[in-house]
C-alpha cells in the first residue's frame, strides 16, 4: 500500500517537471533573436490598406452600417496573410455638406484607398462628386431614385450597392391597382435635392400607365429642421382634410419623421376604416427596430420590405456575429438584429476585399481598384452582386408586409417579372389583410359622405324639360323640391347603396350652363352632379361619369308636311321598280313561251301575227284575274300555265295588301329631311342654350352662330317652329320623345340622328361612388326599375302613342319574290326545251322523207316555215306538222268548257279539264 502511494506521488513530481522545462524552452525561444527577427519579417510582409466609411452613427441605418463594416473587416483580417485592412470612420450626422466635407478630409489622406456609405442619396451625390475629382472608388449605400442614364459620365468613381426606387414604384402601382384604388396622395420628406422630384414622377408615370393619378402631394421639410415636429406635421396633415382621396403612399422618409407622421395621422382620424397607407422599403426595412407603441399606431399599414435569404450559411454566421457585436455597441437599441442595410454594408466590404486579393500587388491602385469591383459579381448576403456602369444589376424580390398586432405579417412577394406570386391579400391567398380600423374589408381609399358632411350634388336648376329634373323653390318654406325621371333614379341608387352604408347628401341647384356645372365636379365645388348630363368624350377627361341610366343623342325636330300630293302615282308604290320590271320582263317571257308551244297546234293562237301577239298576250294579261277563256291544247304549256297562275295569285295578293296598307296610314313626311338645306339656305335653328348641343352644332356640324337660337324651354319650341323663326329644333333624347309625345301630330323627327354615351351621373376621378353607383344602376335596369320610371315619366298618352308609331310602308321588293320567279323561269324553259327537241326530230324525220336539196338559205327557211306554219315546202307539197307530230306528245288533256253551246252561250263559265282522245293532232 505504502509502495503504491510512493508511485502515485513519484509520477506527479515528473509531470509537474515536464511542465516546468516546457514552458522554460517556450520562454527561451521567444526570448532569441531568431524568432524576433522572424516574427518581424512576417509583420512586414502584411500590408495594409486603409479605407474611409461616412456613415450618420445617430439614425439606425448608421449603426447596422458600422457595426457590419467591422465585422467584414475582421473577417477578412482573420484569414488574410497578405493584408490588413482599417477602416477610418466619420460622422455626417444626416447632413449632405457634412458628409461631403469628410469626403474631402478622408481623400487628403494618403492612404485612403476607397470611401464606403453614405445613407442618403443627396450625400452620395456629393461625395461621388469628390471621388471623382480625387479618383477615388465610392461605394454608396443610399438607394438612387431611379436609374440615372448620365450617372457614370457625372460620377465616374461611383458603385451603388443598393439599387434604385424603380423597382419598388412598380410594387406600389401593382398595389394600387390591385384593390381598384383610383387617387392617391403622394407622402414624402423632402430633402431639398432633386431626388425627391424624380421618384414623384416616377410615381406619376406608373400610376398612370393604370388608369391612376397622385390627387395630391404631401410634403415636409427634413424632421431635423422643424423646430416642433409634432406642429408641423399635424398643420401638413390638416391640408388632406379638404381633398377626398384617402389612399397615401410614403414615398420616402426617415424613421423619426414617420413615427410623428403616423401618431398624429391616428389622432386626427387618417388613419382608420375606408383609409390606405402604404410605406416603401425606407420605412419597412426599419420597423423591427421601433417599440410597440410606434407600430400600434402603424397597425393595418402595408408596406414592402426586399426579400433576403436567411437560410444560407453565410448569413447564419453574420446574424450571430452581428447579433452579438451590436448589443454590445449599442445596448439601448432593443433590437439588435441585422436588417437589410447591414447586409449591403458587409456586401461594400466583401466587393472590397474580393477585388484586393484580385489585385495582390496591385491593391494599392485605386484606379485598379476601381476596375475590379465594378467588374466583380459574387452571391452577398443582400442580392447577386454584379454591376453595369456603376449600378447595381439585380432584379429585387419584394415582400409584402401588413403591420399588424406588435408585429408585420408578410402577405405575398412581387418582383418585376412575375409581380405578386400569389392573389394578394384574398382569402384564397396566403394571409388577409388587416386594414386601419381592425377590419378585413378593403377600404375604398376615399372620404365618404358623413352626416356631419353629406355629399354636395349639384342639380340643374334650368333644365329645358321638367320632366327630366325639376326645381321648385318654396319663397314662403324656403325648402326647394327636386323632381323629375333623373331624380328619381338617383333616389333608387342611394336606397340600394344604403343596404351596404349610409350615404347622406343634399342637393343644390345650380342656374347655369352643363359644361360649368360639370367642371364644378372638377374643382371641389361639388361632389357629384345628378341631373340630364350628357356623356362626353371631353367632358370625361376631367371627371368620371356613371354607367349611363338612359340613352342620349342628337335629333332635329321639323313639322309635317302632307304627302297627299302623291297620292296620283301611289298605285306604283306597293312594288319597287326593280319588281315592276322584273314582273314586265316574266310576263313579256312567258307570253312569248305560251306562244311558241301553242300558236300551231291552237287555232285561238293562229292566225296573223298580230292575231297571234294579241291572243298570246290576252291570255297572260286576263289570267291576272282569271279571265282567260282560250283553250290550252299542249300539255306543256299547261304546266307553264299552272306555275304562272301560281306566280300572278301571290303577286296579286301581296299588291293588294300592300296597296291597302298605304291607304290606310296618314300620308305626312318631314316638312324638311337635310341639315344640309338649312345650312345652304341660312335657316335658323333652335337648340337648348344651356347643354353642350350650341357648341355640337357649331364645331361639329357646322352652323353659323347667328343662325342659332337658344331656346329656354320646351314649351317655347312650338310657337317658333310653327311660326318660321326657327327651321328646326335640335333636341337630346330622350327629350325628343317627350316633345313628340305632347305636339305627337304637329311635328316629327327626321333620319337624322347622333348617337353619344348616354345620360349619367358626374362624380371625382377616381371616387369609389362611381363604381358602387354603376353598379346600382345596372341593378335598376336588370329588375324593371328604370323601364318603370321610364314609363312614369316619358309614356305618351294613347292616341300620340298610335300616331307617333312608324307607319310608313316599305314598297316591296325583288328579294321577296326571286325565287317564285326563278321557278316560274325555269319551269318554261324547261317546257320550252323539251318542245323544241321534239320538233327538231319532227323536222329531221320529215327531210328525210322529201329530200335534204337546196341551199342552206333554202335551209333555213324551210325550217322557219316548219316551225311557223308546220310547212316544209310551198304549194302543193305542204305537210302538216300534226301529221307528223301525232303520237309523240304524252296524254293530252284539254281546258276547255263543256261542250261548244256553253261555250257561246255561257262565255264566263268556269273551266274544267277533260281528256282528249279525239284530236291526235293536238298532241305536244
Amino acid at each position: 500500500m505504502t509502495f503504491m502511494k510512493s508511485s502515485v506521488y513519484l509520477t506527479k513530481m515528473a509531470t509537474l517537471l515536464y511542465l516546468c522545462c516546457a514552458l522554460f524552452i517556450f520562454y527561451a525561444l521567444q526570448s532569441s533573436p531568431i524568432v524576433a527577427a522572424a516574427e518581424a519579417e512576417a509583420a512586414n510582409s502584411i500590408r495594409s490598406i486603409n479605407f474611409g466609411a461616412i456613415i450618420n452613427e445617430d439614425s439606425r441605418v448608421g449603426k447596422e452600417h458600422k457595426v457590419a463594416m467591422k465585422i467584414a473587416v475582421q473577417k477578412f483580417n482573420d484569414r488574410s496573410n497578405n493584408f490588413n485592412l482599417s477602416l477610418h470612420f466619420r460622422n455626417s450626422n444626416g447632413h449632405a455638406f457634412q458628409a461631403a466635407s469628410a469626403a474631402v478630409e478622408l481623400a487628403g489622406e494618403d492612404e485612403i484607398k476607397a470611401i464606403i456609405g453614405m445613407e442618403k442619396w443627396q450625400e452620395a451625390a456629393l461625395v461621388a462628386q469628390v471621388g471623382s475629382q480625387y479618383q477615388l472608388p465610392i461605394l454608396s449605400l443610399a438607394t438612387a431614385p431611379a436609374t440615372l442614364p448620365l450617372a457614370p459620365q457625372r460620377w465616374p468613381s461611383l458603385i451603388q450597392m443598393a439599387g434604385n426606387y424603380s423597382h419598388q414604384i412598380t410594387c406600389i402601382a401593382d398595389i394600387v391597382k390591385y384593390y381598384n384604388w383610383r387617387n392617391v396622395i403622394a407622402v414624402y420628406e423632402d430633402d431639398g435635392y432633386a431626388g425627391t422630384s424624380v421618384m414623384l414622377d416616377l410615381l406619376a408615370q406608373a400610376l398612370q400607365e393604370n388608369g391612376l393619378e397622385i390627387e395630391y402631394r404631401l410634403a415636409f421639410p427634413p424632421v431635423a429642421s422643424m423646430s416642433d415636429p409634432t406642429k408641423i406635421v399635424l398643420e401638413e396633415l390638416t391640408k388632406v382634410f379638404s381633398m377626398q382621396s384617402r389612399m397615401f403612399i410614403v414615398l420616402q422618409s426617415s424613421l423619426p419623421l414617420a413615427v410623428h407622421l403616423f401618431r398624429e395621422a391616428r389622432n386626427s382620424g387618417l388613419i382608420g376604416r375606408d383609409t390606405a397607407w402604404i410605406i416603401t422599403d425606407s420605412i419597412s426595412s426599419l420597423l423591427d427596430s421601433v417599440n410597440s407603441t410606434v407600430i400600434s399606431s402603424m397597425e393595418g399599414v402595408l408596406g414592402i420590405k426586399t426579400h433576403y435569404s436567411e437560410t444560407s450559411r453565410e448569413f447564419k454566421f453574420f446574424y450571430y456575429q452581428f447579433w452579438k457585436e451590436f448589443r454590445a455597441a449599442y445596448p439601448e437599441e432593443w433590437n439588435s438584429q441585422p436588417g437589410i442595410h447591414a447586409l449591403q454594408a458587409f456586401d461594400a466590404i466583401t466587393a472590397i476585399t474580393i477585388a484586393i486579393e484580385h489585385l495582390g500587388a496591385e491593391a494599392g491602385s485605386s484606379t485598379k481598384l476601381l476596375e475590379t469591383i465594378l467588374s466583380s459579381k459574387f452571391d452577398g448576403l443582400s442580392s447577386k452582386i454584379s454591376f453595369q456602369e456603376g449600378e447595381l444589376q439585380c432584379n429585387p424580390v419584394f415582400r409584402v408586409i401588413n403591420v399588424v398586432g406588435k408585429g408585420h405579417k408578410e402577405l405575398d412577394f412581387w418582383s418585376a417579372e412575375n409581380h405578386f406570386f400569389e392573389r394578394l391579400g384574398d382569402e384564397t391567398g396566403r394571409r388577409v389583410v388587416t386594414w386601419p380600423g381592425d377590419t378585413n374589408e378593403v377600404p375604398k381609399g376615399w372620404a365618404l359622405p358623413t352626416n356631419a358632411k353629406p355629399l354636395r350634388i349639384g342639380v340643374p336648376g334650368n333644365a329645358s324639360f321638367e320632366k327630366s329634373v325639376r326645381v321648385d323653390k318654396d319663397s314662403n318654406s324656403n325648402r326647394t323640391e327636386y323632381s323629375g325621371y333623373s331624380i328619381d333614379v338617383f333616389l333608387e341608387v342611394v336606397r340600394i347603396i344604403e343596404e351596404n352604408y349610409a350615404l347622406p347628401y343634399e342637393f343644390v341647384a345650380f342656374y347655369g350652363p352643363y359644361d360649368e356645372l360639370v367642371n364644378c365636379v372638377y374643382n371641389k365645388t361639388f361632389d357629384a352632379v345628378v341631373g340630364d348630363v350628357t356623356i362626353l368624350a371631353n367632358r370625361s377627361k376631367h371627371v368620371d361619369f356613371t354607367q349611363p341610366y338612359a340613352k342620349s343623342g342628337l335629333s332635329m325636330i321639323v313639322p309635317y308636311k302632307s304627302k297627299e300630293s302623291q297620292k296620283a302615282r301611289l298605285f306604283m308604290k306597293p312594288f319597287t321598280m326593280q319588281l315592276w320590271l322584273a314582273t314586265c320582263g316574266i310576263l313579256l317571257y312567258t307570253t312569248f313561251v305560251v306562244w311558241f308551244l301553242e300558236h300551231n297546234v291552237n287555232p285561238d293562237f293562229g292566225g296573223t301575227w298580230k292575231n297571234q301577239l294579241s291572243a298570246s298576250l290576252w291570255f297572260i294579261f286576263s289570267s291576272f284575274f282569271f279571265a282567260h277563256k282560250e283553250r290550252i291544247l299542249s300539255n306543256y304549256t299547261r304546266i307553264v300555265v299552272v306555275v304562272w297562275l301560281f306566280v300572278v295569285f301571290i303577286l296579286t295578293q301581296s299588291y293588294t295588301a300592300n296597296l291597302t296598307s298605304m291607304l290606310t296610314v296618314p300620308l305626312l313626311k318631314p316638312k324638311i329631311e337635310d341639315i344640309g338645306w338649312l345650312k345652304a339656305n341660312d335657316k335658323q335653328v333652335g337648340c337648348d342654350g344651356h347643354s353642350f348641343v350650341r357648341v355640337y352644332l357649331t364645331d361639329v356640324l357646322g352652323f353659323e352662330a347667328k343662325n342659332i337660337r337658344n331656346v329656354s324651354s320646351q314649351y317655347y319650341y312650338p310657337d317658333l317652329l310653327n311660326n318660321g323663326t326657327i327651321a328646326a329644333a335640335f333636341l337630346e333624347l330622350p327629350f325628343e320623345k317627350v316633345f313628340l309625345d305632347e305636339y305627337c301630330g304637329t311635328f316629327t323627327h327626321t333620319n337624322f340622328t347622333y348617337r353619344f354615351g348616354g345620360l349619367g351621373f358626374v362624380f371625382p376621378k377616381g371616387s369609389p361612388l362611381v363604381a358602387d353607383v354603376s353598379k346600382a344602376i345596372l341593378k335598376l335596369s336588370e329588375n324593371g326599375v328604370l323601364q318603370q320610371l321610364e314609363g312614369k315619366w316619358f309614356s305618351p298618352p294613347l292616341d300620340c302613342a298610335l300616331s307617333n308609331t312608324n307607319t310608313d310602308v316599305e314598297s316591296l321588293n325583288i328579294q321577296g319574290f326571286w325565287v317564285l320567279y326563278l321557278f316560274s323561269v325555269a319551269t318554261s324553259l324547261i317546257c320550252f326545251l323539251l318542245f323544241f327537241i321534239r320538233l327538231l326530230k319532227s323536222y329531221r324525220a320529215q327531210e328525210s322523207k322529201i329530200g335534204n336539196g337546196g341551199s342552206l338559205w333554202e335551209k333555213l327557211i324551210k325550217l322557219w316555215k316548219y316551225f311557223d306554219k308546220g310547212e316544209t315546202r310551198n304549194g302543193n307539197e305542204a305537210t302538216q306538222i300534226s301529221a307528223e307530230l301525232d303520237g309523240l306528245g304524252p296524254p293530252q288533256w284539254d281546258i276547255s268548257s263543256s261542250s261548244e253551246s256553253e261555250i257561246t252561250e255561257h262565255p264566263q263559265a268556269s273551266l274544267s279539264f277533260e281528256v282528249q282522245t279525239s284530236h291526235p293532232s293536238c298532241s305536244a
